[in-house]
């Protein structure tokens, strides 16, 4: 019975000096004790893209563009942070950074069409010719993109091509019924028998 504390005792040391073994080891490798393994540069770069999502739905792109920038400087080619940084840039009216990271975007995947589409949208006023352009390579890679498809319909009705107006329109509204009520009041008519 007199070994059973002496044994504790030998138990308890060795638990201690295992740890302060491994405490120091720890330290000396440049690691805290009680850390986290380190995140790679991928689960860095979707944290910080999901911190700038975050940071536009609470209205704050500022923040966000923030947060993009830091995931560009992560990976300098991902179209998510750049298109997003766009986004960020649009809602501030800063239509010229827009711009440029929405062609950054495109420059990395050319098909990519939610930001063929808010380029688009960007020069729809201005630059009919090019918006329409653009609107259709979205719809070329998002066939059901109804609002690409409207806004094309918006884009020959101001160019006075009733025709194709009217075939956007149609392929708009028969994506998305509840567009209906958008189409100019003139084309209206000629799509309710569809």
């Amino acid at each position: 019975m007199k070994h059973r504390p002496l044994l504790a005792g030998f138990f308890g040391v060795a638990v201690v000096a295992t740890g302060l073994t491994s405490w120091a080891v720890a330290t000396r490798l440049g690691t805290p004790w009680d850390a986290k393994a380190p995140m790679t540069v991928q689960q860095e770069a979707d944290s910080l893209l999901q911190k700038g999502m975050l940071q536009d739905r609470g209205h704050d792109p500022k923040g966000a563009a923030r947060s993009y920038a830091r995931v560009l400087h992560l990976q300098p080619e991902n179209k998510f942070a750049w298109f997003n940084l766009g986004v960020a840039a649009q809602e501030v009216g800063d239509t010229a950074d827009a711009r440029r990271a929405y062609e950054k975007t495109l420059t990395i995947d050319p098909a990519f069409a939610p930001a063929l589409y808010n380029q688009a949208l960007l020069l729809e006023r201005t630059e009919p010719d090019q918006a329409a352009a653009l609107l259709e390579r979205t719809t070329a890679a998002d066939p059901k993109a109804a609002a690409a498809h409207y806004h094309l319909g918006l884009i020959w009705s101001r160019k006075d091509s009733g025709h194709k107006a009217v075939q956007e329109f149609r392929r708009a509204v028969a994506i998305d019924p509840s567009l209906l009520s958008q189409v100019p009041r003139a084309f209206r008519d000629s799509l309710r028998g569809s």
